[in-house]
């Protein structure tokens, strides 16, 4: 949580850590400042003290907002820095960070974060070391980064938010399932536009962006709509030429955002229109026990990893090839069980079989359970996902509830 940012500070030996970027779509900045119109903005955090945010003097107003305290680059001239840099504007930017880090008494080991431009700020952060050799810049790996370890728990307010995105997100899915329920179709099994075209991928992708934006939420990372041979691989996102036909499987995979980027919501179904082949049905059936099976025995305080070990066990019973049985498998189930979700789509906890055992299903989790099979020459794929939270007593709850109908039935002809 955001209350463990001074001890993970402390544990990396970190006198302060510097976030860059905009307010916006920049997890790190946005976590600390809860977003907001504020761009290019440097965010500094000493430890044990409140962070400060530097901004454009013509966003001030909106710093505020942050409740955090604000300064202006203004208090820094430009023009003069720019002189004493010989025109140089990275070694300039350079000049008015060291100044603000000597005026705020930072020296050390200082964590880097955020996200802008990587050229700009790679130029940027050179200069500075140069101009400041005691300065130990540090940068980390993604997975267990400290504002990776602090988001890893939420607050019941997060996950109030979270559970809002999935609220959202599964009425738009609704509002999908029953526009192509009341389509008609061909004789030959093509569904038919409210023109009398045939209906193409593309056509009902553009229904589901409409009704996303009407609902104040972004899908910032897209969304995945596709059926056929592409649902058989994982992150294919759909051919927008395709023409939707009945009996084909479609997989639904939706992770919307908070508008103007903030927590996600993460949602897979797996529907086949108007009928299922027998060997579909059969397999989805095999994703919907495992899924099951996976739920009921998920306990707090387990590594996230065991149950990757058990969805594996289970999928190789029914003859399905897995990452424990197949190096870089293509066919069968191919990814991990679920990841964390928050201010970034995949966060910590992680599960897959290498993630390493602080990787834990504890108080304050939310996670996704995604069990999916895939037959790309079958012309196939099947997953089924939702979002479930640990609560503070240990209890696991589903964030968001939705029926796990396969075959979804057509309501004319």
């Amino acid at each position: 949580m955001k209350s463990d940012i001074d001890s993970l500070m402390k544990q990396r030996n970190f006198s302060a850590i510097i976030v860059f970027g905009n307010a916006e779509f920049n997890p790190p900045m946005t976590y600390l400042t809860n977003g907001g119109h504020v761009s290019a903005a440097i965010l500094i955090k000493k430890l044990n003290t409140e962070p400060v945010i530097f901004c454009n003097g013509m966003e001030r107003e909106e710093a505020a907002k942050s409740k955090l305290k604000v300064r202006v680059f203004d208090e820094f001239p430009y023009q003069d820095l720019l002189k004493e840099a010989d025109g140089d504007p990275s070694l300039a930017s350079a000049l008015r960070l060291k100044n603000i880090l000597i005026e705020m008494e930072i020296n050390g080991r200082v964590g880097i974060y955020g996200q802008t431009d990587l050229s700009s700020l790679f130029s940027q952060l050179s200069h500075l070391q140069k101009i400041m050799p005691t300065l130990k810049l540090v940068g980390e790996p993604r997975e267990n980064s400290l504002f990776m370890t602090a988001m890893e728990t939420k607050t019941t307010e997060e996950v109030a938010r979270i559970r809002k995105m999935g609220q959202i997100t599964t009425e738009v899915v609704g509002l999908t399932a029953e526009y192509l329920q009341n389509c008609d179709y061909t004789t030959d099994g093509i569904l038919i536009n409210e023109d009398g075209s045939p209906l193409k991928l593309g056509i009902v992708k553009n229904k589901i962006n409409l009704w996303l934006a009407e609902r104040n939420v972004t899908p910032s990372e897209g969304f995945i709509f596709s059926l056929g041979r592409d649902a058989g691989v994982p992150h294919s996102v759909g051919n927008p030429e395709d023409l939707m036909r009945l009996g084909q499987t479609i997989v639904f995979d939706i992770y919307p955002e908070e508008a103007g980027g903030g927590y996600f919501y993460d949602f897979t179904r797996t529907w086949s229109m108007g009928f299922a082949t027998p060997e579909a049905q059969k397999i989805y059936n095999q994703v919907h026990s495992a899924y099951k099976k996976i739920v009921e025995n998920l306990v707090a305080g387990q590594p996230f990893k065991v149950y990757q070990n058990m969805l594996c066990e289970l999928f190789e019973k029914d003859g399905h090839a897995t990452p424990r049985t197949t190096k870089a498998p293509v066919e069968g189930y191919v990814h991990s069980i679920g990841h964390g979700v928050g201010l970034y789509i995949h966060e910590r906890p992680f599960s897959g079989l290498a993630s390493p055992d602080d990787n834990v299903l504890k108080p304050g989790v939310v996670f996704t359970i995604e069990p999916g099979l895939y037959y790309p020459d079958k012309q196939m794929g099947f997953r089924i996902e939702d979002t479930y939270w640990v609560n503070q007593d240990g209890a696991i709850e589903l964030l968001a509830k939705y029926p796990y109908d396969f075959v979804l039935k057509m309501k004319k002809k």
